[in-house]
């Protein structure tokens, strides 16, 4: 019924109503600045964004890096990651967390403490390759990390070989572990999911395995892109969770994240003189017919110099072809 004393109120009501209901999921991601664009929040920003969610980015440090490698990183101290996260915790509801690189084994602490008060919400947990950082600063991250963020992950999510030197350092067997004997190892420390990336197979195949301990839950391999990208993981955890936040179920959103990731990593871009940088906005781009160009022949040699010609994906690998 319409409000006879200010039917404009009614108005406005409504219009609030429409807009909260058709609002996208939000999606908080807990993760470090990087300048350089290539990884880190702006990966997540765009990628939560492009998968369809709202993303609530809480900033944990900032990289010094260019494209080609990390140089160092600056962690915020714990205090001013717990305001930021409760603050917008307390303001909107959040489908789901990721946590990617977060600079200090205090940062770990007070994320896994602001989840365990969320633990209905899955979390997304990544692992970069961190062999740029001081030796003791690797062991002591990574034993918080397992200590207290496994305990809360619902998906870890990492390369082969970070997982593989991680979880089972002194994996005793001649063959390499497989994907479900790293879910095993992370499965002891209570993550029910793990998405193992970049499992060498033959000719130049690599395999993403989603296992539990007792089975894989999904499996793709995909031939290798010969290039070196920064920033696919993130990439990938982020796409990943906002398809989760969105309700696809686990075996779902894992294939939709690769394509995805596939997708990003086939109209990578190379801003800088290091690596190619993943365009998670790729389906934001026009395609251009060179025969209604004039400069069509000149664009397309422009186009070969960001051709995926150089070593094989830093991280992980390229799948099937969807546009989101």
């Amino acid at each position: 019924m319409a409000n006879p004393k200010n039917p404009q109120l009614d108005s406005r009501q409504l219009q609030i109503e429409d807009t909260d209901d058709a609002s996208p999921a939000c999606v908080m991601t807990f993760n470090a600045n990087d300048p350089s664009g290539a990884g880190g929040l702006t990966a997540d920003i765009a990628s939560i964004t492009s998968a369809g969610a709202h993303p609530l980015a809480v900033v944990t440090g900032a990289y010094v890096r260019d494209t080609a490698e990390i140089f160092d990183h600056f962690a915020f101290d714990e205090e001013a990651v717990t305001d930021q996260a409760r603050s917008a915790l307390e303001d909107m509801p959040v489908s789901a967390i990721k946590v990617g690189f977060v600079g200090s084994p205090e940062n770990i602490s007070t994320i896994a403490e602001i989840a365990s008060d969320y633990a209905d919400v899955p979390l997304i947990a990544y692992m970069p390759n961190l062999s740029w950082w001081e030796e003791s600063e690797i062991d002591s991250y990574l034993d918080a990390f397992r200590e207290l963020m496994l305990p809360q992950t619902t998906v870890l999510v990492g390369n082969h070989s970070s997982l593989w030197r991680w979880l089972l350092p002194d994996w005793p067997g001649e063959r390499n572990p497989s994907a479900r004997d790293i879910a095993k190892a992370a499965a002891d420390l209570g993550v029910p999911y793990t998405l193992v990336t970049g499992v060498p197979m033959p000719d130049q195949f690599i395999d993403n395995v989603l296992a539990t301990p007792q089975a894989v839950l999904y499996s793709e391999k995909f031939e290798r892109f010969e290039a070196v990208f920064a920033g696919a993981g993130d990439t990938l955890s982020a796409a990943l969770s906002a398809l989760l936040a969105n309700g696809h179920d686990l075996q779902a959103a894992t294939a939709e994240a690769l394509t995805f990731l596939d997708h990003s990593l086939d109209a990578g871009f190379h801003p800088g003189m290091g690596n190619i940088v993943p365009d998670r906005l790729f389906w934001a781009q026009a395609d251009i017919d060179p025969e209604d160009n004039e400069s069509g022949e000149e664009a397309g040699d422009a186009n070969d110099d960001v051709e995926l010609t150089s070593k094989p994906p830093l991280d992980l690998p390229p799948n099937g072809t969807t546009k989101h």
